[in-house]
């Protein structure tokens, strides 16, 4: 059947207008949905809920990098400003003549990075067995390990402190990666386990019919689909690691061996005056391997874990 022609002899075209309305709904499979102008404002609100917040995590670390820069007599000024005047290094340079801070953060990275990895080798496959073996045993297992995370550190410093004390390991690196390796442990092998599940079986199931054992399945299938979760995993042990300062204070008591949030405490005077630069620059570079570490493998942690791993 031709086209209708139009009055000046040229014919028009027999798909109706709204075909490609016709073909997005086909598509979709509905009609197109209508932002609605309370659709619109939810989303607004939503926006600038996000927006807010990150504006409210950004203000500390920003003011601090201000602070870090800024000479004394800024500092003192009863007007401060964003953005120092004159923009000075002093702090920096005062702060590592005051405290032996490069110390106190070799003590740090090695107790932030040798918890992390121990956690992670025992959370991995601890999180694979409660994710594959259901039963009273495991779901009691899984309750103990999220009912641990209420616990304060205050309730169990002290006793911790004895146990560390019989063992002869109170003032020492390897009694305070002990205590990190055991309080990380629950929190990893809690996001493990949800990593664990998400992994389909059918993967598993076919390494088995394949002749592979629990172990080698989970050493050549099941962990390299975990990259992503262990590389989070890990990420966060390491930052608490970092970041901690109670166990390190109450546990060590040797100036070379404390790490750098004890240090920091350094620069308060004896009647809670803080010498605000040096102490704003210390704390400045301790803020920063977190922040580089994050940025350096933050795509692995947002990336897809099982993009393509699965055919349907």
């Amino acid at each position: 059947m031709s086209a209708p022609e139009r009055a000046d002899g040229s014919r028009g075209s027999s798909v109706p207008r709204d075909a490609g309305s016709v073909r997005t709904r086909r598509r979709n499979g509905g009609p197109p949905r209508r932002r609605t102008p309370r659709r619109t404002a939810t989303r607004t609100g939503q926006y600038a809920a996000l927006l807010g917040y990150l504006a409210f995590l950004a203000f500390p670390f920003l003011w601090l990098l201000s602070t870090a820069f800024k000479p004394p007599r800024e500092l003192g000024s009863p007007h401060p400003t964003w953005i120092p005047e004159a923009p000075t290094l002093e702090n920096f340079r005062q702060a590592f003549a005051q405290q032996p801070l490069s110390a106190a953060a070799g003590n740090s990275l090695l107790a932030a990075a040798v918890s992390a990895l121990l956690a992670i080798l025992l959370a991995t496959p601890m999180a694979y067995v409660l994710a594959r073996v259901r039963n009273r045993l495991s779901r009691a297992a899984t309750g103990w390990v999220v009912i641990s995370q209420a616990f304060p550190l205050v309730l169990v410093i002290i006793p911790l402190f004895l146990i560390l004390k019989g063992l002869h390991l109170v003032d020492s690196r390897i009694g305070l990666i002990m205590v990190y390796v055991v309080w990380s442990l629950p929190f990893a092998l809690w996001m493990l386990t949800g990593y664990v599940r998400a992994v389909p079986r059918e993967l598993e199931e076919a390494a088995a019919m394949d002749g592979a054992g629990r172990l080698r399945t989970l050493v050549s299938v099941t962990a390299p689909l975990l990259a992503p979760g262990i590389v989070a995993t890990a990420l966060f042990a390491f930052i608490t690691a970092w970041n901690e300062f109670f166990f390190a204070l109450v546990l060590l008591k040797s100036p070379e061996k404390q790490t750098l949030p004890v240090v920091l405490t350094h620069f308060l005077g004896a009647e809670g005056v803080a010498d605000l630069g040096p102490l704003a620059a210390a704390a400045l570079l301790a803020t920063l391997p977190s922040l580089l570490l994050f940025a350096v493998i933050q795509r692995r942690i947002t990336g897809g874990m099982l993009a393509g791993a699965v055919k349907s």
